[in-house]
């Protein structure tokens, strides 16, 4: 039987007022950006399935603008290749995905953001720890403990939510107010 709309709809204003914990952490995230930024770094971002529309959402936010006419800033989602993607899980393996890739751009100067619910794919886990293992600020928009990506992260901001769908909901927020602050840094020179 089907959950009651209603009901959906309290446990996301719920959740989201919970989600209020995570300001500072995500206003550290936004800093640290702006700092990488500023620095000549780039962003690199994943997930998969949702959280992989999140990870090109986020990228398309930054690229293009959020709400400012700004230049474009350079952050790039490591699953809109079909080429490279296919080329990678087949000739490897899907979990060596984003690792691959990350090996492939990311260093010191740079920061690696990963979106996963539950934080157990290991395509997800491997990505994040290649990251930091090269010097990359990592920072992982996930659910509940984290779990294993958790391991590898600099910093995260970790919905207080084990179901999915709730989940995905908070990180499209939060990536809106992430993107929200970088805009307003780059078309104004401080965060909003």
């Amino acid at each position: 039987m089907a959950k009651d709309p209603g009901q959906q709809l309290t446990d996301h204003v719920d959740l989201a007022r919970r989600v209020e914990q995570l300001l500072p952490q995500l206003l550290e995230v936004s800093r640290r950006l702006v700092a990488i930024y500023e620095a000549g770094g780039r962003l690199y971002t994943f997930g998969n399935g949702g959280s992989a529309a999140d990870a090109q959402h986020l990228a398309a936010e930054l690229v293009g603008r959020y709400l400012r006419e700004r230049r474009p800033l350079p952050a790039l989602a490591l699953s809109v290749d079909p080429s490279v993607t296919t080329c990678i899980s087949n000739d490897y393996d899907f979990d060596d995905l984003f690792s691959r890739q990350i090996e492939a751009f990311a260093g010191p100067g740079d920061m690696v953001l990963a979106f996963t619910t539950s934080g157990r794919s290991q395509n997800v886990v491997r990505g994040l720890k290649t990251a930091r293992d090269r010097g990359a600020l990592t920072v992982l928009f996930g659910g509940g403990d984290g779990g294993p990506a958790a391991e590898h992260a600099d910093l995260a901001l970790l919905v207080p939510s084990t179901t999915t769908a709730r989940t995905q909901e908070m990180h499209l927020l939060l990536l809106h107010l992430l993107s929200e602050q970088i805009d307003a840094w780059a078309a104004e020179g401080t965060p909003a």
